[in-house]
């Protein structure tokens, strides 16, 4: 792309010393916006409700932007009040008051896969598609499944993928199976939508990825009023005869993109606290938390926030983790890994090949630019300490490149970072927010 922004991280681990004091008095402390992941469920939710919703704590992005202009154009009123992060939205019961509509997604995995969803059981004609990064995610497993419930799918482009025109007739049969091995969200898009079925709905899985996310959505759907019966590890029921309620509903902070400033804690050696995070966010990623403990760091959960306090010795260890519970966090475990005593091996991450970059690909595409060495698999890999050699690095379009790769120039003088404006897609403002946590505590 011509005339592409970049951004110089800043360095900033010349200006740490190792006498930094882990007290309260030195804890960097800083706010993240809303959660992704729980602002796109609660918008489907409260289109489902009947009467008024009205969501705080909203995320503000480019995804939650599309997400939300699509249920403006499905004939939701909806208010928007950007400045005190509020939506509220007036739920039909079920209903959809367009029953013809274009629906643009653009990046927005959620948007995809739930709108696919709700839109495949109900009746209408809708005339689907995304952005090209959109456009090479996977989508067969979903359409399939819908087409099984006797939804007609009409491919404009490569069969599986976007665009398609959907027109759905309901619930051609109340049993449907799904294959999550590429998204936990087809499994979430069907849970949502089940309780439209007009008899006792059953799921059946293939598959174990992403069940955080999975146990995130079945605890939204019970806030919102729809209990869905997990009856063995692969099958979901869902009795006949649910609704969903209108509420006033609070979102909690983006623990994804806590867990970047929670991830200078062992890089800079400095305790972190990002504001209202908890151990029993719906969230899966704070169980990144959990992983850096075993870099030696403290955690300490406080009303305030979760406090991470640095390991005793300005050295932390390379580990061996399964962070399929946590995939989203696997390039920031990669980006500080370079710097720890030993090598980190990080496993059960084969899905988010299929995610906005081929992540695993990416990881050691741009670190062995940066000069260290790693190990490649198909679903895992394994990262060497060792010296960074300065470099710009791609982002792939990606945004957790962008966030997690930045990490590594705090530490190296000498990174910068190509296309940082792909943050938007969810935290906009991530580079401003460093910018000023640094300034806060460093001035």
């Amino acid at each position: 792309m011509l005339n592409q922004p970049t951004y110089k991280v800043p360095f900033i681990y010349d200006k740490l010393t190792s006498t930094t004091s882990n007290t309260n008095e030195n804890v960097w402390k800083v706010s993240v916006p809303g959660s992704k992941s729980i602002t796109n469920r609660a918008l489907l939710l409260a289109t489902l409700g009947q009467g008024l919703s009205t969501l705080k704590g909203v995320l503000f992005s480019d995804d939650s932007r599309h997400f939300l202009k699509c249920v403006q154009e499905l004939g939701f009123d909806t208010t928007v009040d950007e400045e005190n992060a509020i939506i509220t939205v007036e739920g039909q019961g079920g209903l959809i008051p367009q029953k013809i509509a274009n629906q643009y997604v653009g990046s927005a995995g959620t948007a995809a896969r739930f709108l696919t969803a709700l839109l495949g059981v109900s009746e209408g004609k809708y005339y689907m598609d995304s952005s090209d990064q959109m456009k090479r995610r996977p989508m067969a497993p979903l359409l399939n499944s819908l087409k099984e419930l006797g939804c007609k799918v009409t491919f404009q482009g490569e069969e599986g993928y976007f665009p398609f025109i959907l027109e759905g007739n309901g619930f051609g049969k109340n049993e449907i199976t799904i294959d999550i091995e590429h998204s936990s969200q087809f499994l979430s898009a069907l849970l949502i939508s089940s309780c439209l079925c007009k008899e006792d709905f059953t799921i059946k899985v293939k598959g174990t990825h992403g069940m955080a996310y999975i146990i995130m959505t079945l605890k939204m759907m019970e806030h919102f009023g729809v209990k869905a019966e997990q009856t063995s590890e692969d099958t979901f029921i869902i009795k006949a005869n649910q609704k969903y309620n209108a509420l006033d509903y609070q979102i909690e902070p983006d623990v994804s993109a806590a867990c970047y400033f929670y991830a200078m804690c062992p890089l800079l050696h400095i305790p972190v606290c990002v504001s209202h995070v908890h151990f029993e966010s719906l969230q899966g990623d704070v169980q990144f938390i959990k992983i850096l403990e075993q870099l030696g760091c403290t955690a300490y959960d406080k009303p305030e926030g979760i406090y991470l306090y640095p390991p005793t010795s300005m050295d932390y260890p390379g580990i061996a983790v399964d962070m399929s519970a946590c995939s989203d966090q696997a390039i920031t475990l990669a980006a500080i890994a370079p710097f720890a005593s030993s090598p980190t091996t990080i496993t059960g991450i084969g899905h988010i090949r299929h995610q906005e970059s081929d992540r695993i690909s990416a990881i050691v595409t741009e670190l062995t630019k940066l000069g260290i060495k790693c190990d490649e698999k198909p679903d895992a890999l394994t990262i060497y300490p060792g010296n960074i050699t300065p470099a710009t690095v791609s982002t792939y379009d990606d945004h957790r490149m962008a966030m997690g790769f930045s990490l590594i120039g705090l530490r190296n003088e000498g990174v910068i970072i190509d296309d940082p404006d792909c943050c938007r897609k969810t935290f906009e403002n991530y580079f401003e927010v460093l910018e000023s946590l640094i300034k806060e505590n460093l001035s």
